[in-house]
């Protein structure tokens, strides 16, 4: 089965064409960082806008990637939330209607859940269960994955996720956006330990995670330095840390707590280098096993959804012909593929 996905939720347009029997054939993505830049973040108009004008020539182009024509598709996945209502319609849309005209089933898919399955388009996929690590600009959760569909939370962010804390401290720091991978590059320039961060909430039992009062401790100790380059590499030093320290800690009570040695780590912020050196190491301590997604596969893209889609629509599940979008869409209110 070959199946077309489609990406909308914000602002990268991701396309990509997967085969159930012979893996990824296309992969087209299209960022609208630039677009965005000059408000320091995501405008949700502009942001649908963008979708309109880049989503079909973007088919156009993965399918010419594949050598593939519209008749050699056998269904359309296309993502229906979380994310901006406006982005996901021009997804959604886009994706029914081309489902309708080429008389093939259509399926939509839940954002995370396709973040969560992007390691399996890797060449040494996890076997379930296993324990996930949802880390991005808008969510951080852990997720016991017992199978496709078959999804407990075990804990999630109560204010600010980790991705939007390194953009909103980066933008303290007078960082351009998307200030995350920035604060991040400013990091690796920094002194260990010239500052030391708390780890919130680690000092209490429990999974769930807080990163606003971080962000406010980073804005005290920004407005006591000199403003100096050095001084705010050692401030995007000790933050990381603070962050990095805070998320194995909790992935080692998850897997504590449920007795598993599998971790799937995925989202825009499993691209963070110093997040993949630390988990390893974590990992290696317990003779455990940890999962990531190539890097162009951890921010959103159209594989990840084309991946997850052919999964549900294998075991013969479709969208109705009309179209609902999920701004909000609790991951543990999916069901597994019938």
């Amino acid at each position: 089965m070959r199946v077309l996905g489609i990406e909308t939720s914000c602002d990268e347009t991701g396309i990509a064409i997967y085969d159930t029997d012979h893996g990824l054939l296309a992969h087209q993505l299209y960022s609208q960082v630039k677009l965005h830049a000059d408000y320091g973040g995501v405008v949700p108009e502009l942001a649908s806008r963008d979708h309109v004008r880049k989503t079909l020539p973007l088919i156009e182009q993965a399918l010419q990637e594949a050598q593939l024509t519209a008749h050699d598709i056998d269904g359309v996945a296309y993502t229906a939330g979380p994310g901006l209502i406006g982005a996901l319609l021009v997804g959604a849309c886009i994706g029914r209607s081309l489902a309708f005209g080429w008389n093939v089933p259509a399926v939509a898919v839940h954002h995370m859940e396709g973040h969560l399955l992007a390691p399996m388009l890797e060449e040494h996929p996890p076997e379930f269960p296993f324990i996930a690590l949802l880390v991005s600009g808008g969510h951080t959760q852990l997720v016991q994955v017992d199978g496709i569909g078959q999804y407990q939370l075990l804990g999630e962010s109560v204010d600010d996720a980790a991705g939007e804390a390194f953009d909103k401290t980066a933008k303290l720091m007078g960082l351009d956006y998307p200030g995350g991978p920035r604060l991040a590059k400013l990091a690796a320039a920094g002194e260990p330990n010239h500052y030391r961060f708390p780890r919130p909430m680690t000092d209490r039992p429990g999974l769930d995670f807080s990163f606003s009062g971080l962000k406010t401790y980073a804005a005290n100790t920004i407005a006591a330095t000199d403003g100096s380059e050095q001084q705010l590499a050692n401030v995007a030093r000790a933050f990381q840390d603070a962050v990095v320290d805070t998320l194995v800690i909790k992935c080692r009570r998850a897997l504590e707590q449920t007795g598993l040695k599998r971790l799937v780590v995925a989202g825009g912020v499993s691209a963070n280098l110093h997040l993949r050196e630390q988990l390893h190491a974590f990992m290696q301590q317990i003779s455990g096993q940890v999962f990531f997604p190539r890097p162009e596969f951890c921010t959103d893209n159209g594989a990840m959804i084309a991946y997850a889609g052919a999964q549900r629509l294998l075991a013969g599940e479709t969208a109705d012909i009309k179209i609902k979008t999920f701004p909000r869409w609790p991951l543990d209110q999916l069901n597994p593929p019938a």
